[in-house]
């Protein structure tokens, strides 16, 4: 059996299992070329995409046109595939461990209808060794067959980066790699055809899903240093991101920025490693250290929220604070691992009234995951307002809007500086 050119003659499928915002786009790209069979586990999604509505929010349904796909909830369509991509979430639990249900439930679902000849390619992200030692016994044991010698096995890390409309995945470079020689050639094979700039073939498994881990590592390190950078110097009364800005006239300074760091990558995959690491007698410091500051940044903007509200002669209790942002990034809808949340909690937790406002996230999913709704729309009064996330609608207001909603001897709390040297009136702050 050829794998691909059987894919290309349509005499078999491809299967993407996962149609969240990884999945989807590439169930989408690869249906412009060959027969895809896109499967979610939620019918209430999958109703959805059979009507060309993407329910993340991230493409239009122009998206789904002279694409060669049907969308099901039922995993015994599967068995019409030979050529498998997982790429469901991977969490972390409440405890910050690796949370392997839904990848290992996915997995489940292909080795009960795996066939030989068949490949299976994984796209979530899991800490190196996850494939060949949680995976694979799973689809050897529910489909009876044998690694290698009868169904392959490879691992290519998803770089879909939501809200980004020129990093796709047909325009970012794809890491692939394979249980062997030929599966790597054939995987790589049927990623070009959909990915223009073409694949990188890793040395093994393990490889690529350590490159996929410290892709996200790295930048949460690198963050992490710039949030702590801008404790430091507002002891010192200095501005963090006018020191950026000087330092960044240096050829090989990395720009790196302070703020919250949230969604399901980088808040997320370094627990991954950390997890792995321990199984190994090594507990990562730099890592860990990253992750206790970036995870407490939101607390502390609500600290000196409170502080320089007590320092403008008004009383805690019952202030009213405007939360202006609730997503994890600018000018998306993804909710996930949203650090604004802390932000909202730890006000709360003072008494004081607060009002989120977001022109992207759901209320009704706000409530689900973090027990708050969003306001209709700002009322006044407010004593403080936090500019969390920079959407776009944001980047187009002024102080005389912020004056129209605030009391006197207000407080502007400007998370990603995007304000600077703008506020004239207003008490100003930022990270």
């Amino acid at each position: 059996m050829d794998i691909f050119n059987d894919l290309l003659k349509k005499n078999t499928k491809l299967s993407v299992i996962g149609l969240g915002y990884v999945g989807l786009p590439i169930a989408l790209e690869f249906a412009k070329k060959i027969s895809v069979i896109g499967f979610d586990i939620k019918e209430d999604r999958v109703a959805m995409m059979n009507k060309k509505v993407d329910p993340s929010e991230e493409l239009s349904s122009s998206a789904f046109e002279g694409c060669d796909i049907v969308f099901t909830a039922n995993p015994e369509d599967l068995k019409n595939a030979s050529f498998h991509i997982i790429a469901v979430p991977t969490p972390i639990d409440d405890h910050n461990l690796p949370d392997l249900r839904p990848l290992l439930g996915a997995t489940r679902s292909v080795g009960k209808i795996l066939k030989k000849g068949d490949y299976v390619v994984y796209e979530s992200t899991v800490y190196p060794g996850c494939t060949e030692e949680d995976c694979i016994p799973i689809l050897e044991e529910l489909s009876g067959l044998k690694f290698v010698k009868d169904f392959k096995v490879g691992f290519s890390p998803e770089r879909i980066n939501p809200g980004d409309k020129e990093h796709t995945i047909t325009s970012i470079t794809k890491v692939v790699s394979g249980c062997d020689k030929e599966s790597l050639d054939k995987i790589a094979n049927v990623y070009e055809l959909v990915v223009k700039t073409g694949v990188y073939k890793a040395s093994s498994i393990k490889v690529a899903e350590a490159a996929k881990i410290i892709e996200n590592t790295q930048r949460d390190v690198n963050i992490a240093l710039m949030n702590e950078l801008s404790i430091i110097f507002n002891r010192m009364g200095i501005n963090t991101y006018e020191v950026l800005e000087a330092a960044g006239t240096k050829w090989n300074f990395l720009k790196f920025y302070p703020g919250l760091v949230g969604g399901h990558c980088i808040g997320v995959d370094p627990y991954y490693l950390t997890y792995k690491a321990k199984e190994y007698r090594y507990h990562p410091q730099i890592i860990n250290s990253g992750r206790f500051v970036n995870d407490t940044m939101g607390f502390y903007i609500a600290k000196q929220t409170v502080k320089k509200i007590i320092a403008a002669g008004k009383n805690v209790l019952n202030s009213r604070v405007l939360v202006m942002g609730a997503t994890f990034k600018e000018d998306v809808s993804d909710i996930r691992n949203s650090r604004v949340a802390d932000v909202v909690g730890e006000l709360k937790t003072y008494g004081i009234h607060v009002d989120v406002v977001d022109p992207y996230a759901s209320s009704k999913g706000l409530k689900h995951e973090y027990g708050f709704e969003l306001a209709e729309k700002p009322g006044g009064n407010y004593n403080a307002i936090i500019v969390a996330v920079n959407h776009k609608p944001y980047m187009e207001l002024d102080e005389t809007y912020f004056k129209s909603i605030t009391t006197d001897k207000a407080i502007l709390i400007d998370v990603k500086g995007i304000y600077r040297n703008k506020i004239k009136e207003l008490t100003y702050w930022s990270l």
